[in-house]
């Protein structure tokens, strides 16, 4: 008879074990459901998926590119085509030679940049270089030395995101172009990577030819705060969370640890996920 009174006791503790347990874990998830909440996406119109930051740190659009931070393989865009082969990307501007290679979405958008400037009379762009690959870099870093070119690996170029962009009028310190695109890139998802007074940070001098696609809000943003990725990245973690509103366009930018391998992003809107390619991942969502 003691041991049934034992077991009903154990039993008993068990039934109010899992009981506490289950009340945890559910205010664990309305606690995270509201934070998130919080950050401005409705609790009913999110998912979770899960990623492998290891992975997912070293992709992306908001890649920091420089002498500690090299590209990884996985950086490098997948859509790089040669420019010269496809007509429908090069109407506005001119190439410098017909071995130009380039991100399909950012050669896209550098089109639809150069035909806003031509309404405004700005039409003598080219391009000079876009994408190389490890190879082609190691190449030119060979054949011209520290003060050209940057070893493999250490290029913006090497990525896909990065074009120089001439006039075929003069130098784009003095040509109408250059001029054009320092007031204007940010609006189509551009930076001026290397510009004036900055290269205490980024390690390169001015070079008003050379662009890089972050894409919206991100040029907005940077273009606001005078910052550039060096800085950038550790401008997102510390704010952690951002919001903004661009040619009438409401943006959320989530920036997330390393440590996290769970997201939440909308589960019908727009996303992007993109790595800083040292220790963060950030979501960015148009609302």
């Amino acid at each position: 008879m003691k041991k049934w009174g034992f077991f009903i006791f154990i039993v008993l503790l068990l039934g109010y074990a899992v009981i506490l347990t289950t009340e945890y874990f559910g205010q664990q998830q309305e606690n995270t459901l509201k934070d998130y909440g919080d950050q401005g996406i409705s609790q009913q119109n999110y998912k979770t998926i899960k990623i492998v930051p290891k992975d997912q740190v070293y992709q992306g659009d908001l890649l920091l590119v420089n002498k500690d931070h090299p590209v990884h393989q996985e950086g490098v865009k997948s859509d790089i085509v040669n420019l010269f082969e496809d007509k429908d990307l090069t109407q506005g501007y001119v190439l410098l030679d017909h071995n130009i290679e380039l991100s399909k979405h950012v050669a896209q958008e550098f089109q639809r940049m150069v035909q806003a400037a031509d309404q405004e009379g700005i039409n003598h762009f080219l391009i000079s270089s876009g994408y190389r690959d490890f190879e082609r870099q190691d190449e030119l870093y060979r054949e011209k030395g520290t003060d050209y070119a940057l070893p493999a690996g250490y290029s913006e170029h090497n990525l896909g995101l990065s074009l120089d962009i001439g006039s075929t009028q003069t130098e784009m310190s003095k040509a109408d172009e250059g001029e054009w695109l320092q007031n204007n890139a940010w609006k189509y998802g551009f930076i001026l990577r290397y510009p004036k007074n900055k290269a205490e940070l980024t390690g390169i001098q001015y070079e008003p030819w050379h662009f890089r696609y972050v894409g919206l809000p991100h040029s907005a943003i940077m273009q606001d705060n005078n910052l550039v990725m060096e800085q950038y990245s550790d401008f997102l973690k510390e704010k952690k969370r951002l919001s903004t509103v661009v040619e009438g366009e409401e943006y959320n930018v989530y920036y997330y640890s390393m440590s996290q391998d769970i997201l939440r992003v909308p589960e019908n809107g727009q996303y992007e996920i993109s790595g800083n390619n040292t220790n963060g991942i950030i979501v960015t969502v148009k609302n």
